[in-house]
């Protein structure tokens, strides 16, 4: 499709896009604001929904800014560039607020308060995939493609990650770099001194320990190195394996397939703020990681049982707990089998899953635990709004979060036959500044 549009922006939605309508069809349209002009070339049609290209911003908002990296629109790794950083809140929250009551039923009408860090230079981790055609170089994949399009610079990168960035991509452009390297992600500490690397070959062009020598020659801040043989399905660690980060006052080490948050400069203000005020007898830390909610927990009360599925953040978990001198059980399995399972009856349970949501059945089994507070981190508005309905009976069945959004996702179903929990906080915390991912505190408490 190459159909030109005139349209005028409504309003910008979850996913990064304005929306308008044209011709009786919803148009979907990036890096734009509400209230502009613009000129749109369609690209895909599915239905009544298009999908464009911006072509040119006839009549700007005032809002518009100039981005600060020369590759904005192109990389498609931030959305949000030509916004500033208050209006890029506001502006999530009112999405916020509207994905909960379209998708999830579910009306909050409270204060949402925003946390704020710099919106730059924030992320302690990142991944390149690697050009091998020549000039080889590093970069990142294009929106919705495998082409790989080499980048000078990342504004939003650490200092320390922007600096390795630099000389990796020097020693690719030079030729340095060894041959068969796929992808590189590339991580740093709390201090943002130290940097780790998992760098994965399609197989060895030599001796890992050649392969060690070379990169920690050109990164002089290289403290550990994890190196994947695809074809041989193999791992090399050269190095302790390990960073540590150093937030609230609690040390956490972190392996090279442990996940921790990227926003190295917002770490501690969440820590605080999800555990603040919690206390008493059973706490139930859920997709725990390596601790990082599950250490300060153990001062605050007698038990802390917590469940993570990837293993490697679970040795991580217990090798953090021994270090600060605290006793907590852990659980190497799935946080569904968990709740399926389980016949702990916590006072307070914190839950920071990933994208997907715990889902309507693990979010029924947890409300069946009857905790008195529970606090849920999450990445995604959408499936929020579905966990939510589920946890306050919300009267409106969730929508197109998720295949197994069925009966048991209304409010008559699963949580409204057992527990039912209000909210009394929510918060957003802008963990991705430049881009429309948006990281949402919620705090609830059992009613019924």
């Amino acid at each position: 499709m190459s159909d030109e549009l005139l349209l005028s922006i409504e309003k910008l939605v979850y996913g990064g896009d304005g929306l308008t309508h044209s011709g009786g069809n919803t148009v979907f349209v990036p890096y734009v604001l509400p209230g502009e002009a613009v000129r749109a070339a369609a690209k895909t049609k599915k239905k009544k929904l298009i999908w464009t290209k911006l072509v040119e911003v006839t009549s700007p908002s005032s809002e518009r800014i100039a981005a600060a990296c020369p590759h904005f629109q192109v990389c498609g790794g931030c959305h949000y560039q030509h916004i500033p950083a208050a209006e890029q809140v506001r502006l999530k929250i009112e999405i916020l607020r509207e994905t909960l009551s379209r998708l999830g039923g579910v009306q909050w009408n409270g204060e949402i308060a925003a946390h704020l860090g710099e919106p730059y230079a924030y992320r302690n981790r990142a991944q390149w995939a690697v050009r091998s055609g020549m000039p080889r170089a590093l970069g990142y994949f294009l929106p919705e493609s495998s082409v790989i399009l080499p980048i000078d610079t990342c504004p939003i990168l650490s200092p320390r990650l922007l600096e390795t960035f630099m000389l990796l991509q020097e020693m690719a452009r030079g030729g340095k770099l060894p041959v068969g390297i796929l992808e590189i992600e590339a991580f740093t500490d709390s201090a943002d001194g130290k940097i780790a690397l998992n760098v994965a070959f399609d197989k060895f062009p030599s001796p890992p320990e050649q392969i060690a020598s070379l990169l920690r020659a050109e990164l002089p801040r290289l403290e550990s190195l994890l190196l994947l043989d695809q074809k041989k399905d193999r791992f090399e660690l050269c190095g302790p394996g390990f960073l540590i980060h150093e937030v609230g006052g609690f040390k956490y080490q972190v392996s090279h397939l442990s996940f921790f948050q990227v926003n190295r400069l917002l770490t501690e203000y969440l820590l605080k703020a999800v555990t603040a005020g919690a206390k008493g007898t059973l706490a139930l830390d859920l997709y725990a990681g390596v601790g990082f909610f599950t250490l300060p927990l153990a001062q605050t009360f007698e038990r802390v049982v917590s469940v993570d599925a990837n293993l490697a953040a679970t040795r991580d978990l217990f090798a953090n707990a021994k270090n600060a001198g605290v006793e907590v059980v852990s659980h190497n399995k799935h946080v569904e089998e968990f709740l399926k399972k389980t016949a702990e009856r916590p006072d307070f349970v914190v839950l920071d899953p990933p994208r997907a949501g715990l889902g309507t059945a693990a979010a029924a089994a947890l409300a069946s635990l009857g905790a008195a507070e529970i606090v849920y981190l999450s990445c995604d508005p959408s499936t929020l709004a579905r966990d939510l309905a589920v946890l306050t009976g919300s009267q409106r069945k969730p929508r197109g979060t998720s295949p197994e959004a069925g009966p048991e996702g209304s409010a008559e179903g699963a949580a409204g036959e057992t527990n039912r929990y209000e909210i009394t906080e929510m918060a957003m915390f802008d963990l991705f500044p430049q881009t429309f991912h948006i990281e949402t505190l919620v705090r609830l408490r059992k009613v019924a």
